[in-house]
């Protein structure tokens, strides 16, 4: 059985979504559907589905399905992308909402022509909240060794509503992201498997980043893992307050003023097109 969906494609810095608006609740299973939107061959392609929902607790609701069919807590590239969308619909002429994801309640606001900045809120530090066995006291977990087949990366580990693995390394450009991703993904040390940053710091003021997204595998931007980055990088004296993401997909800014305090994330929200495609399994 088929169905026609009305959809639009955006991204945040290269990562790129197919937006769907679920509102009206007349979507299908979202996770096979998500498979073939997200096909670059077959479908549209992308790296995340994202779907708009109303909310009893916030303006909305945002649900994120990964490449694979899976669902997430949070995607920081996303939400700057679902609140262009809302707003470029006129859904909402607010200069900032509410939009509740399994993560909690995030907050995007206008930050000028196709830029937004978003509360990220506080980084989550504790080793079973964000969830990793990699530590059993009650963090941070910095630069910790980690057993990836026959190699041994030093790991921090931070979650942003999602569990991120922060690898310093002395260039991404060179690093094996497609051999190490899976492996750091799929860790045992990480019961909710893990997205995987593999950084270089450039100055005191700037990172570079490349990520490996669990559920979709290399993307060219990560905004809550820019956001993991930064505070790993903080944490261990490696960069002031405020800092430059540079990936491979655009800039994303950041800054944390540590303890627990919130984190703050600006960067680029575009559309790229919008159509209907057809797809098996409505």
């Amino acid at each position: 059985m088929s169905c026609e969906l009305e959809f639009t494609k955006m991204h945040g810095a290269g990562n790129d979504f197919v937006v769907l608006d679920g509102r009206d609740g007349g979507l299908p299973p979202l996770e096979p559907i998500s498979r073939q939107l997200c096909d670059r061959h077959f479908g549209i392609g992308a790296d995340q589905v994202l779907v708009v929902r109303d909310s009893k607790a916030a303006d909305f609701r945002m649900e994120i399905y990964n490449a694979d069919g899976s669902q997430v807590e949070m995607c920081a590239n996303g939400i700057r992308a679902f609140y262009k969308y809302v707003r470029d619909r006129g859904l909402s002429s607010a200069d900032e909402i509410g939009v509740e994801t399994l993560s909690g309640v995030v907050r995007p606001r206008w930050a000028g022509p196709d830029r937004v900045a978003v509360d990220m809120g506080r980084p989550v530090l504790e080793p079973a909240k964000i969830p990793t066995t990699l530590s059993e006291g009650s963090g941070p977990v910095l630069d910790v060794p980690l057993q990836v087949g026959d190699e041994e990366l030093r790991v921090s580990s931070v979650s942003m509503g999602n569990p991120h693995a922060v690898i310093l390394v002395p260039d991404p450009d060179r690093a094996p992201v497609e051999r190490w991703g899976p492996l750091v993904e799929n860790h045992p040390m990480f019961p909710n498997r893990v997205n995987a940053e593999f950084v270089a710091v450039v100055g005191r003021d700037r990172v570079r980043q490349r990520t490996w997204e669990r559920g979709t595998g290399e993307t060219l931007a990560c905004g809550s893992g820019a956001c993991a980055v930064v505070v790993v990088c903080i944490l261990r004296e490696l960069l002031g307050p405020a800092a430059t993401v540079e990936l491979r997909g655009g800039e994303l800014e950041v800054s944390w003023a540590g303890g627990d305090t919130h984190v703050f994330m600006t960067g680029p929200a575009a559309e790229v097109f919008s159509g209907r495609i057809t797809v098996e399994g409505g």
